[in-house]
C-alpha cells in the first residue's frame, strides 16, 4: 500500500514557525554583535531585546537564559569559521593532505584574532559555558573537517594508518590551545607566528 504524503502545514502554523525562526535569528544576530563589542558580562538582556527588536518574553521563549543565547551565538560563529576554513582550503586546490592541514591551521590562527572570534569564542566562551560545553560546540563543525582530511591522507598513503578519531582530537586540541595562547598574548602577531611554527611541526609529524 502506498503511503499517503504528509499533509502540508497549515498556513497559520507555517507563519508561526517562520516568525519563531526569524525571532531566534534576530536574537542570535543581536547577541553576536553585542557580545563581540562588549563581552558577555557587560551585555544586559534589555540591550539584546532592544537590538533585536523583540520583547523580553520572546527572548525567554527562545532561550532559557542569556547563557543559552550565548551558546547559540558561539555555535553560529563556529559554523561560520568552519565554512571559511573549508572554503579557503578548497579554493587552494591542494593535492597534499598535509599541506591542506597546514593551510587550515594557518587560516584558523588568522581568524582567531578577529574581534568576534577572539572575544566570543576564545575569551568568554570557556568561562561562560564551562570547558566541556565550550569544547563540544567548538568541535561540532570543525571536527568533521579535520577527520575528512586525515582520512584522505591515510587513503592515499601520505599519513600513517591509525584510528582517525583520536588523532583528530589531538589536532583539534593543539589548534584550540594555540588559538587560546594567541587570544591571551600581549603581542598577538608574535604569538601567532610562534603557534603556526609549532603546529607546523606537529602536522609535519603526521607524514608517512
Amino acid at each position: 500500500m502506498t503511503a499517503l504524503p504528509s499533509p502540508e502545514p497549515k498556513p497559520s502554523r507555517r507563519r508561526q514557525v517562520d516568525r519563531s525562526a526569524a525571532t531566534r535569528a534576530a536574537l542570535v544576530a543581536a547577541g553576536r554583535r553585542l557580545f563581540a563589542e562588549e563581552g558577555f558580562a557587560a551585555v544586559a538582556t534589555e540591550a539584546i531585546v532592544a537590538a533585536a527588536g523583540v520583547s523580553r518574553g520572546a527572548l525567554y521563549h527562545q532561550f532559557v537564559d542569556k547563557t543559552a543565547l550565548f551558546a547559540a551565538v558561539v555555535e553560529a560563529v563556529e559554523a561560520d569559521v568552519s565554512t571559511r576554513i573549508a572554503g579557503e582550503v578548497a579554493d587552494a586546490g591542494l593535492t597534499d593532505p598535509i599541506e591542506a592541514m597546514r593551510l587550515a591551521a594557518s587560516v584558523w590562527l588568522r581568524i582567531c584574532v578577529e574581534p568576534e572570534v577572539h572575544r566570543i569564542v576564545l575569551l568568554d566562551g570557556p568561562s561562560v559555558l564551562g570547558w566541556a560545553e565550550w569544547r563540544e560546540l567548538c568541535q561540532r563543525h570543525v571536527f568533521g573537517l579535520v577527520k575528512d582530511v586525515l582520512s584522505w591522507g591515510m587513503e592515499i598513503g601520505r599519513i600513517r594508518q591509525q584510528p582517525v578519531g583520536p588523532l583528530a582530537h589531538i589536532i583539534m586540541g593543539a589548534s584550540d590551545e594555540a588559538a587560546l595562547y594567541i587570544a591571551r598574548a600581549a603581542d598577538t602577531e608574535t604569538a601567532r607566528t610562534e603557534m603556526i611554527n609549532a603546529l607546523d611541526l606537529v602536522i609535519d609529524g603526521l607524514r608517512r
